[in-house]
C-alpha cells in the first residue's frame, strides 16, 4: 500500500468514515488539500482493493478491512509520538509532522518493539487513545472545558486542536495534560473563562476552551 492510499485511509477514519457513514469526497478534498476529483479516482481505487465502500456522488466510508488498515496506522503514529517525547526529548508540539513521516514504516516487529520500550502507553502526547495490536483502545469520558459548567473542577486530559502554536500557547501559560483546573467565572459577552491551575489563575477565549479536553472530577 502506497504512503497517499494509507493517507487517505488515515483522513476517512479521522471524519468519522469507519462505520456506515458516507464520508462526501468535497470533506475529504479539503481536509486533505486536494481536488475533489483527485479524491474520487483514489476511492474507485481504494474500493476496488475492498478498503472502501465508494457510491457515486454520495461518498466513501471504510469497509472492515479499511478500518483495520486506518487503526494501524494510528497506532504507529501515536507510538512513535511517544517515542519521540519520551526518548528523544521533543516537545508534543514537534511530533505530529516528524510522526507522519514514520507512521509509513512497514515493520511491524520493530513497531512492537517500539510499543514494548515504551511499556505500552494507552495515550500519545496529545491525550489521544493509542490503538492496541488487535485495534481496540481505551475510550475516555471527556468534554470540552467550554462546556464545564461553573464552579466545576476537572482535570485536563486531551487537546482538540494539535497545531504547534496552540501547543506551544498552552506550554507558555503553563497548561499541561493531567492539571486541574477549576472555572471561577464565566463571560457572558464572549463567553471566555477565567480558570485556576496549581499556582496561578489565568482568563482564557472561548476558542482555547473549545480545543482543551477535560474530565469532570466529581
Amino acid at each position: 500500500m502506497t504512503r497517499s492510499e494509507e493517507n487517505y485511509i488515515k483522513t476517512i477514519f479521522h471524519l468519522g468514515g469507519s462505520s456506515s457513514t458516507l464520508i462526501a469526497t468535497n470533506a475529504i478534498a479539503e481536509q486533505m488539500e486536494t481536488k475533489p476529483s483527485s479524491v474520487t479516482d483514489m476511492a474507485k481505487k481504494l474500493a476496488d482493493k475492498g478498503i472502501v465502500y465508494y457510491k457515486k456522488y454520495q461518498g466513501v466510508c471504510l469497509t472492515d478491512i479499511g478500518v483495520k488498515k486506518a487503526l494501524s496506522i494510528i497506532r504507529k503514529h501515536r507510538l512513535w509520538e511517544v517515542f519521540l517525547v519520551e526518548k528523544l526529548d521533543f516537545t508534543w508540539d514537534e511530533v505530529h509532522e516528524v510522526a507522519e513521516q514514520l507512521e509509513h514504516i512497514k515493520s511491524e516487529k520493530l513497531i512492537d518493539r517500539i510499543d514494548a520500550l515504551l511499556e505500552f502507553p494507552k495515550y500519545d502526547p496529545h491525550g489521544d487513545p493509542i490503538p492496541g495490536k488487535d485495534g481496540t483502545f481505551l475510550k475516555q469520558d471527556k468534554q470540552l472545558l467550554s462546556e464545564v459548567p461553573l464552579n466545576k473542577v476537572a482535570v485536563c486530559v486531551g487537546v482538540k486542536d494539535t497545531s504547534p502554536t496552540f501547543l506551544k500557547f498552552l506550554d507558555k501559560n503553563k497548561i499541561a495534560l493531567g492539571d486541574t483546573i477549576e472555572v471561577l467565572e464565566k463571560e457572558e459577552f464572549d463567553h471566555s473563562l477565567l480558570i485556576k491551575l496549581a499556582n496561578h489563575e489565568l482568563s482564557i477565549s472561548h476558542q482555547i476552551a473549545s480545543n482543551l479536553y477535560v474530565k469532570i472530577n466529581y
